[in-house]
């Protein structure tokens, strides 16, 4: 535990990171220190409430970054995925794309904590990608410092979740997708990567096995439809590693055996056969592009100012 902190403390201190050829010192308003005046322990915080959950259940690492990409793709990176619907608004957390997502509650402790210690100073869209940051670390991935300084969104509509992508995109609709919010097809295969952590529900692969789908190596085609034999809602490991960072998944589609249509696809095309293949053979690689393309999308459409707001619990709208 001492050692853990030590690591945390000396790397929070840092004010620059580079990446990509870009200093992100500054940027869209964001600052590597933004709270080192006025909430310096808030890394500390998050991480102590990431840690003591995944100790107690370590398939929350997959959660938090999950919710992070699901925050960051509808409307932006502003915590919009944690508000709670009301009888007048169904928000983006009640839509059927988001119904399994997790961690709420970790985000929650978080805040409550931050509140305690500097009220009205961390926002809980920087809560999210804090969280997400420290899980990948403590799954055993890289640890890469964030610019911090978001804003909390106002808006948060079921509609807008229309925003995030299909498990059912092949290779060249991902790469579009993707490429239409900034992302390079590096980014995007960097960013499926994810998927070393985690499970999909039945209901989102049985669409392969309804249509005999021939990318399916026969044997995990079996897999699955055993899976799939006890409902919907049954859950698939991404990799035989769910809970550790790893290049599993990578290996996983050389074999054929991914999950989903939109993950096995990236080894199916010539496009972005050769980064599934680097990644599966060089974990550095992976865990440096990673970190490169989480970095860029928790920049996505920020919200500075009187853009948004600093909620004082993430579950509801000032």
């Amino acid at each position: 535990m001492a050692s853990l902190n030590l690591v945390f403390g000396v790397i929070i201190l840092m004010k620059y990171m580079v990446v990509n050829g870009w200093i992100y010192g500054m940027a869209n308003g964001l600052s590597m220190n933004y709270y080192i005046m006025t909430c310096p322990t808030a890394d500390i915080i998050i991480r102590n409430a990431v840690q003591t959950a995944l100790q107690s259940d370590p398939t929350f690492a997959a959660a938090l970054v999950r919710m992070h990409f699901h925050d960051c793709f509808v409307q932006g990176c502003d915590g919009s995925i944690l508000i709670d619907s009301t009888k007048n608004n169904k928000a983006e957390k009640d839509s059927p794309a988001n119904l399994s997502l997790r961690g709420y509650e970790i985000i929650d402790a978080a805040k409550e904590e931050l509140e305690t210690q500097c009220p009205g100073v961390v926002s809980c869209a920087d809560i999210v990608a804090m969280a997400a940051r420290d899980a990948v670390f403590l799954a055993s991935g890289p640890f890469y410092e964030i610019p911090k300084g978001r804003r909390d969104g106002t808006r948060s509509k079921i509609e807008d979740t229309i925003n995030l992508p299909s498990p059912t995109l092949n290779s060249s609709q991902l790469i579009t997708f993707f490429g239409n919010r900034g992302f390079t097809a590096q980014d995007m295969v960097a960013l499926s990567g994810g998927h070393t952590l985690g499970v999909a529900k039945c209901s989102s692969f049985k669409s392969r096995l309804d249509a005999a789908d021939p990318t399916i190596k026969a044997s995990f085609a079996k897999t699955l439809s055993k899976t799939c034999a006890t409902g919907d809602d049954a859950e698939q490991p991404f990799d035989s590693t769910r809970n550790t960072f790893d290049t599993d998944y990578f290996s996983a589609l050389q074999r054929r055996a991914g999950v989903l249509f939109s993950d096995q696809t990236l080894f199916e095309s010539a496009a972005t056969r050769g980064l599934v293949n680097k990644y599966a053979f060089n974990r550095a690689l992976f865990n440096l592009d990673f970190q490169r393309a989480m970095i860029k999308m928790g920049q996505l459409d920020v919200k500075e100012g009187s853009e948004g707001e600093i909620r004082s619990n993430c579950r509801i709208v000032n």
